[in-house]
C-alpha cells in the first residue's frame, strides 16, 4: 500500500461535495482552515491488506481518511500523512509493521485489527513510547499500558451487556447453547458473558470453540452445532464474524435451529446481513424475522445525534455504503489525536501527544458522548440491536439501550 496522497485526498473531497464537506466542519471545533498550518506530522495506520480481516481493515481505513478529508487533511492543525503497514496476522508482522513505521518517524500510530497482533506488540510500543490509538476491539489482558489507548472498546464488554440483558429477560431454567472460535478474543466475550449472566444462576451449557477458519466451508459448523442442539438449547450465544459469521447462521438454520441468536454486534456487521439476506422468499431472511437475531454493539448507524449524522451522511456519500462500527472507532481515532495534537501546539512529540489524551475529557462521537478512562479504553454506551427490515434490506436497528460500560 502506498502513502495516502493528495489525489486520494481530492477523490475524497469531491465525493463528499461542498454541502457534505460544509456540515462536517461546521462544529466549533473545526477551525483548522482559518489557522496557521503547523509543521507537517505523519501518522501510521497498521491495517490488514489480505485475509479474512481485509475488509475490516478497509473500513478502519476509511474512518480515519475520512475524517481527514472533513478537516482539511489536518490533525491538530497539522497537514497529516498518514502511513499504511501491513499487520499480518502474528506478533511478528505487527512488531515488524511498527518498526517500519517508527523509522518514517511518525507522531502516533493507529489501527490494528487482531487481537493477537495487539498483544504482540504491546511491549514494542510502549518501549518506543509512542502512542498507538487501538480501533478495533482489544483483549482484555491488555492491561497497565501507558502509551496504548483504544477508541473501540474491550472484547469482554459486550458479553457482559448480553449476559446482563439475557439475565433480566430469560427464564432462569434456559439452556443457552455457546459458541466461538479457538482463540483469546471468543475466551474473552465468553469470560465477560458469564459475569454478565451468572448472578444468582449458572449457565448450564459448556462453550464450544471451533476452528478459526479464514473461510468455512459448508459443513464447517455442522457437526458441533448438531451435537449443541441434541441438548435442545432456548437460545443460541455466539461470537464469529466476516465470512465465519455468514457461515454459522446458515447451517444453524441448516441443522434445524428454530430459536433467537445473540452475539456481539460483530455477527451482522459489514458486508454479513448482504451475504444473509436471500431475498422477500428466502428461507434464512424468513427465519431471522420470525425467530430473531439480537446484538449487543457501541455503535449502530441509525443512531440519531448530530454526530453520527454529520459522520453516518458523509461515510455513505464516499463510499457507497452503511458505516460500521470499525469505520466509526477509526474516524474517532482521528478526532481525539485532532483534539490531543491541538492541546500540545506547533511542535508535538509523542509524549507530549500520549499525555496531551489524558486531558482530552468528554468526546463527542458518533455513538454518543464517551471518554477514556483509566485503562484507556472508552466508557460508552452499549446497545441493543435488532436485525430488522429497513425497507427492502436487512438492517441492525437500535432497540434499546443496555448498559454503560468501561
Amino acid at each position: 500500500m502506498a502513502e495516502m496522497n493528495r489525489r486520494r485526498a481530492l477523490q475524497l473531497l469531491a465525493a463528499l461535495g461542498t454541502t457534505g464537506l460544509a456540515a462536517g466542519c461546521g462544529s466549533g471545533d473545526d477551525t483548522t482552515e482559518q489557522a496557521p498550518a503547523g509543521s507537517p506530522i505523519k501518522i501510521g495506520l497498521i491495517v490488514p491488506g489480505g485475509g479474512p480481516n481485509k475488509v475490516i481493515g478497509e473500513e478502519i481505513t476509511n474512518g480515519f481518511q475520512l475524517f481527514l478529508s472533513l478537516h482539511s487533511q489536518q490533525l491538530g492543525g497539522h497537514p497529516v500523512t498518514l502511513v499504511p503497514a501491513e499487520e499480518g496476522n502474528s506478533a511478528a508482522t505487527g512488531k515488524a509493521a511498527v518498526d517500519r513505521l517508527l523509522k518514517e518517524g511518525v507522531l502516533a500510530l493507529t489501527g490494528v485489527v487482531d487481537p493477537v497482533v495487539m498483544t504482540g506488540i504491546r511491549d514494542t510500543v510502549e518501549q518506543a513510547r509512542v502512542p498507538l490509538i487501538g480501533s478495533n476491539a482489544s483483549p482484555a489482558t491488555l492491561q497497565g499500558v501507558v502509551y496504548i489507548w483504544r477508541t473501540s472498546y474491550v472484547l469482554d464488554e459486550p458479553g457482559v451487556a448480553l449476559g446482563q440483558y439475557l439475565r433480566q429477560n430469560l427464564d432462569a431454567s434456559s439452556r443457552i447453547a455457546i459458541f466461538g472460535t479457538q482463540g483469546p478474543g471468543s475466551q474473552d466475550v465468553v469470560a465477560g458473558f458469564r459475569r454478565g449472566y451468572e448472578q444468582g444462576r449458572r449457565l448450564t451449557e459448556d462453550p464450544i470453540y471451533t476452528p478459526d477458519y479464514a473461510t468455512p466451508s459448508k459443513r464447517a459448523y455442522a457437526g458441533p452445532i448438531r451435537k449443541a442442539l441434541e441438548r435442545k438449547p432456548d437460545a443460541v450465544f455466539c461470537h464469529y464474524s466476516g465470512p465465519q459469521a455468514v457461515q454459522f447462521v446458515k447451517q444453524l438454520y441448516d441443522e434445524g435451529y428454530r430459536g433467537p441468536v445473540y452475539a456481539p454486534g460483530f455477527l451482522t456487521e459489514g458486508t454479513v446481513l448482504d451475504q444473509l439476506d436471500d431475498g422477500e422468499k428466502g428461507r434464512d431472511r424468513q427465519l431471522i424475522e420470525r425467530f430473531g437475531i439480537e446484538t449487543a454493539l457501541n455503535y449502530s448507524a441509525d443512531l440519531n445525534n448530530t454526530a453520527n449524522r454529520v459522520f453516518a451522511s458523509a461515510y455513505r456519500k464516499t463510499f457507497n455504503a452503511s458505516p460500521t462500527t470499525y469505520a466509526m472507532a477509526s474516524y474517532d481515532a482521528a478526532l481525539v489525536l485532532d483534539k490531543a495534537i491541538r492541546l500540545v501546539g506547533r511542535d508535538p512529540s509523542p509524549q507530549q501527544v500520549n499525555l496531551a489524551l489524558g486531558k482530552i475529557g468528554q468526546v463527542d462521537s458518533p455513538r454518543g458522548s464517551w471518554q477514556f478512562n483509566q485503562p484507556r479504553t472508552p466508557q460508552q454506551k452499549w446497545y441493543l440491536r435488532k436485525v430488522q427490515l429497513d425497507g427492502r434490506m436487512l438492517s441492525n436497528v437500535v432497540i434499546n439501550e443496555l448498559a454503560t460500560l468501561g
